[in-house]
Order: structure tokens, then sequence, then C-alpha cells
């Protein structure tokens, strides 16, 4: 049995550099790599490419890795509850590619699953599409678009082992599980490490094949993006 628990989030974080491609799981700020990012500020890593669903907000999630102008480039499919996201992006001091939201998720598991490239319906004939290849299936068209190559991918459980295998909680579920495994090498954080054997197979929503480490996180947030409460009478 391969155990995989390593000690702390900067021993997770070994051999992350400058210039690299990192996989960011999570849903808004639900079930986002909190402690990883955290580290990612302190080591000041710089130069790197994000692909996430979200962008966080201007002082939580990725938005801190913004804050320090670490971020390059950004891959993502909703951004738009972070002002410095918008102001960089507008004053052209990051890179970003804005890909719709089945897209990003069907790229994250084509590389997961080890297929390069697939054809989609989703944004022919916008900007999306353009100087892609494209191609008519039963009358329609599709664009191709190829498997995402990233060098980490960081994902938040809500419980795991250590052998790595996963449980999400909610939409935390949404990304996180496409991501692991799509990168050369996947951390995950969990919320709760508990013995090999104590998670009920049927449970498992990512087979521990698909990370290389893990360890328990500590102090999460777990920050509302949108609070809405109705009046109370």
């Amino acid at each position: 049995m391969i155990h995989k628990t390593v000690a702390s989030v900067s021993e997770a974080l070994n051999g992350l550099s400058d210039g690299m491609t990192l996989m960011l799981g999570g849903f808004g700020l639900c079930g986002i790599p909190e402690n990883c990012i955290a580290q990612m500020v302190k080591t000041g890593v710089k130069d790197i490419t994000c692909i996430s669903n979200n962008a966080g907000v201007d002082d939580f999630g990725l938005g801190l890795l913004l804050q320090q102008r670490q971020i390059k480039k950004m891959i993502s499919s909703y951004v738009g509850e972070n002002d410095e996201f918008e102001r960089q992006m507008l004053s052209g001091e990051l890179q970003v590619d804005l890909i719709p939201q089945g897209t990003l998720a069907e790229r994250c598991k084509a590389a997961q699953s080890g297929i390069p490239a697939f054809y989609t319906p989703a944004g022919y004939g916008t900007e999306v599409g353009e100087g892609k290849e494209s191609r008519e299936f039963n009358g329609k068209m599709h664009l191709l678009e190829h498997a995402f190559k990233a060098d980490f991918a960081f994902v938040k459980a809500w419980k795991g082992d250590s052998t790595g295998n996963l449980i999400f909680k909610g939409t935390a579920r949404n990304f996180n599980a496409c991501m692991a495994g799509a990168a050369k090498i996947t951390v995950a954080e969990v919320e709760e490490l508990v013995p090999v054997g104590s998670l009920d197979p049927n449970d498992i929503h990512v087979p521990g094949i698909f990370v290389q480490r893990i360890f328990q996180g500590k102090t999460y947030e777990k920050r509302i993006e949108q609070r809405t409460v109705r009046p109370r009478n």
C-alpha cells in the first residue's frame, strides 16, 4: 500500500516553480484549496498560468495571488466577482482565456482520461472559436478543443485517506473531481484525513490513483461569495 501523506503544505508544494501551469479546483469560493493558495503567496512563485473556474475575489482565493502579481495568465469561465482581475485584464497586465464552463470542465476531464482532444458545439461562431479547427457532426458545427497540460493540480476535499481516496461535499465536487489526476502531480488538501479503510468505497468520488500528495488542511474560512438572506418577520 502506497501512503501519500505529506507532513505540511510546504512539503506538498515541493517542485513548484515560476512559469508553471496550475489547475485549482473549486466552484466560486466553495471547495477551493485555501492552504495551497496561501502557501503560494508565501513562496512568491510568479509568472504562473492558473486554470480555474473562477478567479476568487479581491482578498481571497486566487485574488490573493492576483494582488501580488504572481499570475501571468488566467484560464477561466467565470470571473465576475474580482475587481483586481478586471483591472489587470483591461490594462493588459494579465493574459486571459475565457472558456465556456462545460468546455473548461471537459478539457480537465480529457486530461484526466488521457484523451488529447474532443469536439464540442459550444462557442462555434463566436470569438471562442476563432482560429480553432471545426467539423460538422449530424448537421451541427463543432470546435476541436484540446486537453489541458498542467504541472500541478491543487484540489480540496472534505475527507481523504493516506492513499489519496477523496470525498467531496456539495458543490466543492465541481471542478475538484475532474482536476484530480489531470496534471503531472495532484495535491489534495482535506478537511479530515482518515485512516485507510475508514471510507466506504461506495462514497469515494476520486480514487487514490489520481492523487500523488495529500495533507490535512487548517483554518478553513469557507467564505460565501454572495450572502443572501430573507428578512426576519
